[in-house]
């Protein structure tokens, strides 16, 4: 499957599950399709007071049935569905805001000043751009547009 073949999925899948979150009070935190022979389509999902285990249940049995019906994905998946975790995924720009003052770790898609990987403490986003603080004093803005993956990091 190419690369926006993938999007393509990805996006369709998501706006369902948006719907069945929607009806549920809840929020899609990120869809993502993973594998080759046998793929995993995961949905994270969040709502205010977090997420139990009967939410997930119900939310999978719900969203399961859409996407029979749909019947959007041309080949076998398995469905996982689930909180968001501690590492919690960022993927928009309100995350990034909501998370401000957390410790996380992003990924770019192209280098900055030589440098993929950063780590550190979340500034805040505006305008398409985060802040994040990499060490004391030292701050470096990156593009959104930009970041490949980004997550919350535990603080224990």
């Amino acid at each position: 499957m190419t690369d926006d073949v993938r999007e393509g999925l990805v996006s369709r899948i998501t706006a369902l599950a948006e719907q069945v979150a929607a009806s549920m009070g809840m929020q899609v935190v990120l869809a993502e399709i993973k594998g080759g022979g046998r793929s995993v389509v995961r949905v994270y999902i969040d709502k205010p007071g977090g997420i139990s285990l009967d939410d997930c249940e119900h939310f999978s049995r719900r969203f399961s049935v859409l996407l029979d019906v749909e019947d959007c994905i041309p080949f076998s998946y398995v469905l996982e569905v689930s909180s968001p975790g501690l590492d919690r995924p960022l993927v928009r720009e309100e995350d990034f805001i909501r998370f401000a003052g957390k410790r996380a770790r992003l990924r770019m898609r192209q280098p900055v000043d030589g440098q993929r990987n950063f780590r550190g403490r979340l500034l805040g986003a505006s305008h398409g751009s985060v802040r994040l603080e990499v060490a004391p004093g030292k701050e470096v803005e990156l593009a959104l547009s930009q970041v490949e993956r980004a997550n919350l990091v535990a603080e224990i």
